[in-house]
């Protein structure tokens, strides 16, 4: 999917040393909202076993992972993935992250209506959350501009990249809320 001068691929578009590039080049800027995957991504034979494993985690439907690309230049540029998937509830997360070159240009808000869509009509979930740290505001506007309302904070809930736990603000929207349903 091609949106102004950025597209939408999915995993098996994308080479390990691309995501490698974007992690290393933005670890500043997302290591305190995506330790593990800036831990999991630290060196170039890690990202190989991340993307492996993500690879598997999408054959089982337990994970589905989006990657932005500049089209001007080719470069991976940001990451949506939907995670925690619980079939039971049909419930599943939402994390993203852009390059911070490319931050408040609307382009993860695009990514996030596009995911959203899929999680709701592919996968038929009820409910689609975000967990955001109480700091990141660029977030939470993501959340409530999509509808999603804050349903709490969850009490020393993440593990930030200093090993410190934290409050998180969790954000839910309903199917049924989505676009009016």
């Amino acid at each position: 999917m091609t949106f102004d001068n950025w597209k939408i691929d999915r995993l098996n578009d994308i080479q390990p040393e691309e995501f490698f590039n974007l992690i290393q080049k933005n670890k500043r800027h997302i290591e305190k909202t995506f330790p593990v995957t800036v831990e999991n991504c630290s060196t170039f034979q890690k990202t190989i076993d991340f993307l492996g494993n993500n690879i598997e985690k999408e054959a089982t439907n337990e994970g589905f992972y989006f990657y932005l690309r500049n089209t001007a230049t080719n470069i991976l540029i940001g990451y949506v993935c939907i995670k925690n998937i619980n079939k039971s509830i049909f419930k599943c997360e939402l994390a993203y992250f852009i390059d911070s070159e490319f931050e408040g240009k609307g382009i993860i808000s695009k990514a996030v209506s596009q995911t959203l869509d899929f999680c709701f009509a592919e996968l038929d979930m009820n409910k689609v959350f975000i967990c955001t740290s109480l700091v990141n505001k660029g977030s939470q506007r993501i959340a409530t501009k999509h509808g999603f309302q804050q349903e709490g904070i969850l009490r020393e809930e993440f593990k930030n990249c200093n090993g410190i736990l934290e409050d998180i603000i969790y954000f839910g929207l309903l199917k049924s809320d989505h676009k009016n349903g």
